[in-house]
Formats: C-alpha cells, sequence, structure tokens
C-alpha cells in the first residue's frame, strides 16, 4: 500500500494514536502523518502510507486552513482550552474592535511559540520543560498568515468568543494567535477550538472519520481512502523513460531532458517514484519511493 488517508480527526486522540490505528488497520508498520493536530484539534491529518511516508516533509510544509474559536477575556497557561485557564480581569474589548486587531496579524512576522509545544531546544521538548517548571526560552520564528476572516463575535458572560476562517503557512501556531490577539486587545485570550479544514491539499468535507476507516478496513476495502501522492505535490514534474527510471531508482545521477531546475517530482509510466533535484541538465535523486 502506498497513498495517503485524508483522515478525519476527532477531538480526543493525539496524531500519533490515528497512526496507530492505520497501523492496526493495514497491517504495516510505515505509516507517519504529516502535520501534528493537538488532542482538542479535529480535522484533516494527512496519514501517510507506506513510501508515502518518505514525502512527510513534501507534505508538511504546505499552506494550512483553520475553523477556530478564541476566547477573550481570559488566559491560559498553554494558550489553549488545556489550561489551567486564568480569568484575565481586564474590560473586554468592544465588538467592533475585534477586526481591525486580527487584520495586523496578516502577513509576515516573528511569533513566539507557545510554552507547551512540541519545539525542541538544547536538547529539550519544550512542553515537557514547561510541565517541569522550567519553561525554555523560545526564540521568535518566522510565519505566514495569509488571510483572516471574521465570522462571528459571540458575548458571554465574563468572555467573548471570535470564531475566525485562517489560512496560514506550515508553522504557525493558532494558539500563539489566540494569545498574542488577547494580548493586543487588552483581554487575555485563548485558543477555544480549532478545526483544520485545509492541509496538503486536502480538504476536512472530503475526509474519513476514524470508525468509517475501520469498517471499510473490515470489509477489505480500505484501499479505497488511499490518495496518489502525487496529486499533493507542488512540485513540477519530470516524466522518465524506463533506462532512465531504472538508473533514478538506483540513486544515480542522469542527464535528462528537462526545463528549468530546483526540486521535481519524478515520474515513470504516469506513477510517482521520487523526488530529485534538476540542476543545468543533470537529474541527482534525493528521495526514491519503495512499494
Amino acid at each position: 500500500m502506498l497513498g495517503v488517508v485524508n483522515l478525519d480527526k476527532p477531538v480526543g486522540p493525539t496524531s500519533h494514536d490515528m497512526v496507530g490505528l492505520l497501523r492496526r488497520l493495514t497491517g504495516t508498520r510505515r505509516i507517519g502523518h504529516a502535520g501534528t493536530l493537538d488532542p482538542l484539534a479535529s480535522g484533516v491529518l494527512p496519514i501517510l502510507v507506506g513510501g508515502a511516508t518518505r514525502l512527510s516533509e513534501e507534505l508538511t510544509g504546505g499552506p494550512k486552513r483553520y475553523d477556530a474559536t478564541i476566547r477573550l477575556g481570559w488566559r491560559s497557561a498553554t494558550d489553549d482550552a488545556q489550561g489551567p485557564l486564568e480569568r484575565d480581569g481586564a474590560t473586554l474589548p468592544h465588538a467592533d474592535a475585534i477586526g481591525p486587531a486580527l487584520r495586523t496579524f496578516v502577513g509576515t512576522f516573528d511569533q513566539l511559540p507557545p510554552a507547551f509545544s512540541a519545539r525542541r531546544q538544547a536538547g529539550q521538548r519544550a512542553h515537557r520543560a514547561a510541565r517541569a517548571g522550567m519553561p525554555l526560552d523560545l526564540a521568535p520564528r518566522s510565519v505566514s498568515i495569509f488571510s483572516i476572516d471574521l465570522l462571528s463575535v459571540a458575548p458571554g458572560d465574563n468572555h467573548i468568543d471570535v470564531r475566525i476562517d485562517m489560512r496560514c503557512g506550515a508553522g504557525t501556531y493558532v494558539r500563539a494567535l489566540a494569545r498574542d490577539l488577547g494580548d493586543l486587545l487588552g483581554s487575555g485570550g485563548y485558543l477555544f477550538g480549532l478545526r483544520r479544514t485545509e492541509a496538503a491539499g486536502l480538504r476536512a468535507e472530503d475526509a474519513v472519520a476514524p470508525e468509517r476507516l475501520t469498517e471499510l478496513a473490515a470489509d477489505g476495502r480500505l484501499e479505497e481512502t488511499l490518495q496518489p501522492v502525487i496529486g499533493l505535490l507542488s512540485l513540477p514534474r519530470l516524466h522518465l523513460d524506463d533506462a532512465e527510471a531504472g538508473r533514478f531508482v538506483h540513486g544515480s545521477q542522469l542527464r535528462v531532458a528537462g526545463e528549468g531546475g530546483g526540486r521535481h517530482a519524478v515520474l515513470f509510466d504516469g506513477h510517482l517514484i521520487g523526488i530529485g533535484t534538476l540542476q543545468a541538465g543533470v537529474l541527482q535523486p534525493d528521495k526514491v519511493l519503495g512499494e
């Protein structure tokens, strides 16, 4: 088996739990995922099967889309609903101030990762250090947010829930956006709910729930959910003949007729066989797929 499953991860399980489910259903250990979702988040989790696991980098690095709810008026140690939570006590912002504040985050800027994150520094995971009471001094990193559409503003007794539709680049923390929006408005804020609606070219409306995957596996129809990797790669394509493909899959450089340079998706007989870098007419294999 080789391909990608568009899994609709529910709230609760970890991304690793979903990898474990697919390992049980497929009977193979070569299962991975592209882009972790926190336990409190739901939505698109691309599950990579077989040789597709070698393409995690290519599938993780693309744009993503989220349906997020930010709760203003409270702060969270984890920047999300996992908490612990603390009432900010400041005056809640006027609804008219929320849209303009959100628009200031559209663009490319340096974002401070959450203290409780999977970022690694000096060999330590940030979330483990934070739970031990010794949070790491994480460095900001450049992120890109392409658009934020304000969907609704819902006032509560001591909070305001702000729902947004956000498109962003890889590495953007929606939790950090919620925290920073609360800081900008002077009210505090944290991520109350999150659903990833697009990732790696996959959409939530086409995703398959774990229960449905289990049913299909029981009927021997699990392969119906596998999508070809080539349709999800945003790389130029390079087609090889039989002799060229044989050299490529054995890791040999080869001279090919191709325009341009850079990384290419390499195909033989209509099937993806790997990723290579083309420079001055010479193709260097970077990643070769196996069945």
